[in-house]
C-alpha cells in the first residue's frame, strides 16, 4: 500500500494514522461508516414552538370518572392517572362538573372572546349614514349649479340692460 501524505494546518498526516482518529470537517474517507446499515435516525429533539392545549370530550371525562370510581386497590388510581396522563385535580374538577349536572360543563369550551351577532339596527344606521353623505354631496353640487345659474343670469341681464332699466 502506497503511503500518501497530506498537509493539513501545517502538520503532516499519513492515511494510516487517520484510521480511528477524528477528522477535520470536510475530510472524507472511504473508511467512514455508512448510516444505512440498519441504524435508525434519531427523532428531532426540538420542542414545538407552541404547545397545544388538550381538550377532553364529555364521554372521555365520564369514562375516566367511572374507571376512577372502580379503583379499589392501592395505587390503581395513580396507575390510571399515569396511563392517561392526567392529574388528580382533573378528576376533582370533573366530579364537581358532574355534581352541577351540566353536560355543557363537561364538554370542552373554546377560549377567548365570544363572537357577537351583528346588530341589524347598526347595519341599517351605517347604510343610512352613507345615504346621508351622498345626499349632502348632491345638495352641495346642486347649490353650486344654482349659484352659477344666478350669476350667469345676472351677467346676461347686465349685458342686455346696461343702463339698469328695461329696453322698451
Amino acid at each position: 500500500m502506497e503511503k500518501k501524505e497530506d498537509m493539513i494546518n501545517g502538520s503532516v498526516f499519513k492515511d494510516e494514522e487517520m484510521e480511528g482518529a477524528r477528522r477535520a470537517t470536510g475530510i472524507s474517507s472511504s473508511l467512514t461508516p455508512h448510516r444505512s446499515r440498519g441504524i435508525t435516525a434519531v427523532p428531532d429533539p426540538e420542542v414545538p414552538e407552541k404547545a397545544t392545549r388538550r381538550r377532553f370530550t364529555a364521554e372521555y371525562k365520564l369514562r375516566i370518572l367511572r374507571e376512577a370510581q372502580g379503583c379499589r386497590e392501592q395505587n390503581q388510581l395513580g396507575a390510571l392517572l399515569r396511563r392517561e396522563g392526567l392529574y388528580y385535580s382533573n378528576l376533582t374538577t370533573w366530579r364537581k362538573q358532574v355534581e352541577r349536572g351540566t353536560l355543557d360543563a363537561l364538554s370542552s369550551k373554546k377560549r377567548g372572546p365570544k363572537a357577537r351577532k351583528p346588530d341589524p339596527s347598526a347595519r341599517r344606521i351605517v347604510e343610512q349614514e352613507k345615504e346621508i353623505l351622498k345626499l349632502r354631496s348632491n345638495l352641495r353640487k346642486a347649490e353650486l349649479i344654482i349659484e352659477a345659474q344666478k350669476k350667469i343670469a345676472e351677467l346676461f341681464q347686465a349685458h342686455l340692460d346696461p343702463k339698469g332699466g328695461e329696453n322698451s
